[in-house]
């Protein structure tokens, strides 16, 4: 296709889109002036009712020239308020709830599904060079402490950490402080350089951990320790450090789009992937308190993670692949819908 003629025809839409935005705004307008106040006349309910039907068909008709737009958003916006006076009541917070979990939030996560691949592949090459590193350069590691400091890191600090505070308590604190790291990679990904600098310092954090049980003879129990927990607990923070990376790529590379725009919906869609990271953190604390610390078997208790971290991937890839295509894209939006609830009836 040629590239010329893709721009003109794009901006071509974009001009045909302003001049029927003009030729309709003194409608949506007069529209939204009704629905912000409670109607005074049966005169104002049929004003509204006509203006309502004209407007959902024109945002229908916006949304096949833009699928996101700001006059469209903002259009939308007018029918959700127009919407709430005819029915008087909000959405049912049962459905909303529904909703969020069945399409927005697996919608979300299948939109950072590769970033996220790409995170963990450069948190572990990052970790292993670090480990192989240190390792195989004479007295490295010994820049990390005493011979004893570090012995009683492998085979004290390391294994008691699991177990040196009460269940619960280790619980809340290790969800309370991986929350904290994921929503920070998220809410501050918009800088560009956050997220990248919190992968490589908890990815070389991992090295250094790896080389000093190495050191010891104890990178056996490295592996098993984490692998219960360490599964479903990186691949949260991997997809914390997806959307951080999608939220910056956005206003880096807005496409046709501005900047703002390209922000506040990207933001509004990836943000929902915070409260997520919630739910899997709490997941992968629950693994870390109550399975890692107990005198199961490694098998058992690895299982257990790994299964953990099925749900998840499954939870992303299939349930999110399936609202994806049906045209979810994962923000917390009602507006949308209003434009054709209307038309339909």
């Amino acid at each position: 296709m040629d590239p010329e003629r893709g721009s003109d025809q794009h901006e071509g839409e974009r001009m045909d889109l302003d001049a029927y935005s003009e030729a309709h705004r003194a409608r949506w307008d007069e529209l939204d002036r009704l629905a912000r106040r409670p109607p005074t006349s049966g005169d104002d309910v049929d004003r509204m009712l006509t203006d309502y039907r004209a407007a959902a068909t024109d945002l229908a008709r916006i949304r096949q020239v833009s699928p996101r737009s700001a006059t469209g958003d903002r259009l939308s916006l007018t029918l959700h308020r127009a919407r709430l006076r005819f029915t008087g009541t909000p959405v049912d917070p049962v459905t909303a709830v529904v909703r969020f979990f069945a399409l927005q939030l697996p919608a979300a996560l299948y939109r950072i599904r590769w970033v996220t691949i790409w995170v963990a592949v450069a948190t572990i090459v990052i970790a292993s060079v670090t480990a192989v590193w240190i390792t195989s350069t004479p007295g490295a590691v010994d820049t990390f402490g005493t011979d004893s400091a570090l012995r009683q890191y492998a085979t004290q600090d390391f294994v008691d950490y699991y177990s040196d505070h009460g269940l619960g308590a280790f619980t809340a604190q290790v969800w309370t402080n991986n929350a904290y790291i994921a929503a920070s990679m998220v809410a501050f990904g918009i800088t560009g350089l956050f997220v990248p600098y919190s992968i490589v310092q908890n990815a070389m954090s991992l090295g250094v951990s790896a080389s000093i049980m190495h050191s010891q003879g104890r990178l056996g129990d490295f592996f098993l320790y984490i692998a219960p927990h360490g599964q479903l607990e990186l691949y949260s923070i991997f997809l914390a450090g997806g959307a951080g990376l999608m939220i910056a790529w956005s206003w880096i590379a807005p496409g046709h789009r501005t900047r703002a725009q390209a922000l506040a919906e990207d933001g509004r869609a990836l943000i929902t992937v915070a409260i997520g990271l919630v739910l899997t953190l709490l997941m992968s604390g629950i693994v870390e308190g109550t399975v890692t610390r107990q005198d199961w078997a490694w098998p058992v208790k690895i299982g257990i993670g790994t299964v953990a971290l099925a749900l998840v991937l499954g939870y992303q890839w299939v349930v999110g692949g399936r609202a994806h295509r049906a045209g979810e894209r994962g923000d917390v939006d009602e507006f949308d819908r209003g434009a054709t609830e209307i038309v339909a009836g």
